[in-house]
C-alpha cells in the first residue's frame, strides 16, 4: 500500500473493506480488476476472510499476490462439520499478511451444522488462540466473529477465554439495539454491511446510532449483501463499501468524508495495517 499523503484529501477519506470473500468462485480470475475498481472508488484495501483452514491457505496466497489485500484464518460456524487442520491454520497465522483470526463464532439461524458441532469447533479454536497468543507474539491477532441470533450464547464463551474484548469484532451486524448493547457492554468492536443501507432495516439503523464511531468498521461481506444504490448487482464487490460508510454518516448526521476517514483509521488500527 502506498503511504497516505496528508496533502491529498482523497487519501485521507479512503476506507477499507474489512470483510469480503475473494476466494469464492465469483471472483475467479478477476481479483486484479476487483481490487483496481475498489481503488478507483476510494477503497484503499480489503481483507479476504477464510471459512475453513484450507480456505485460509488460499486466502493467504491471494493476499500475498496483492499489495492492498490481506487475509484471515479460521473456521466459519457453518463449515464446522468439515475437517480442520489446526496446524495449517497456525502456520497461516504466522504470515504477516494474515491479519486476523476468523471468521469464527455461532449461527443459530440454520440447523445445520448442529449447535453441538458448532460449539465444539468454536471451543477448540478459542483454546488454540489463547495458547498460540502465549506462545508467539506473532499469533496475537484480532478475532473476527460470526454471530447470528447467538449473542447470548457467544459472548459468555468469549469472556471465558480471557482474551481482550477490544480485540474482537462482531462482523456483519444486522441485529437490533439489544444486541448492540450486549456487544458494547462486553467491550468489542462492530462492523456493518450493506444491510445498513436498506430502507427497511429499522432495527439495525437504531442499533447503528448507538455504536461509538471509534469502535465501528465497514465491510461488504462480498459476494453477499450488495448495498444500495447497487442492491441488484451480483456479486457484491469491495468497491461498494463506500456506500456503507456513507449510510453510517447519514445515520450519525456527520460529514461523509470525516466518517470515511475515521472508519479507515479504525480498520488500520484494529488490524495493524500499514499506513
Amino acid at each position: 500500500m502506498h503511504r497516505r499523503d496528508p496533502d491529498d484529501p482523497s487519501t485521507l477519506t479512503a476506507v477499507i473493506d474489512t470483510h469480503c470473500h475473494l476466494t469464492f468462485p465469483d471472483y475467479l480470475g478477476r481479483v486484479d480488476s476487483v481490487l483496481s475498481a475498489a481503488r478507483e472508488s476510494g477503497v484503499e484495501g480489503a481483507i479476504t476472510i477464510s471459512t475453513t483452514t484450507g480456505d485460509a491457505v488460499r486466502a493467504l496466497a491471494l493476499a500475498r499476490a496483492h499489495d492492498t489485500l490481506w487475509s484471515s484464518a479460521g473456521v466459519h460456524p457453518l463449515y464446522a462439520d468439515q475437517p480442520a487442520d489446526w496446524a495449517e491454520m497456525r502456520s497461516v497465522g504466522l504470515d504477516p499478511k494474515c491479519v486476523a483470526w476468523g471468521e469464527l463464532g455461532l449461527d443459530r439461524h440454520y440447523d445445520d451444522p448442529p449447535q453441538a458441532v458448532q460449539r465444539a469447533v468454536l471451543e477448540t479454536q478459542l483454546a488454540h488462540l489463547v495458547a498460540w497468543r502465549r506462545e508467539d507474539p506473532r499469533l496475537d491477532k484480532p478475532v473476527i466473529l460470526h454471530c447470528r441470533e447467538a449473542f447470548d450464547d457467544l459472548i459468555p464463551m468469549l469472556r471465558e477465554t480471557g482474551l481482550p474484548p477490544e480485540r474482537f469484532v462482531f462482523h456483519c451486524f444486522t441485529a437490533g439495539p439489544r444486541e448492540m448493547r450486549l456487544l458494547l457492554d462486553f467491550g468489542a468492536c462492530v462492523s456493518f454491511t450493506g444491510v445498513v443501507t436498506f430502507r427497511n432495516a429499522h432495527e439495525t439503523h437504531e442499533a447503528a446510532r448507538l455504536a461509538p464511531a471509534e469502535r465501528v468498521m465497514v465491510e461488504t461481506d462480498a459476494p453477499f449483501l450488495t448495498p444500495e444504490p447497487h442492491r441488484t448487482v451480483r456479486p457484491n464487490e469491495p468497491r461498494f463499501v463506500v456506500h456503507v460508510a456513507d449510510a453510517l454518516a447519514h445515520l450519525w448526521r456527520r460529514d461523509p468524508a470525516e466518517v470515511r476517514a475515521q472508519l479507515g483509521g479504525n480498520a488500520r488500527r484494529f488490524f495493524g495495517l500499514p499506513t
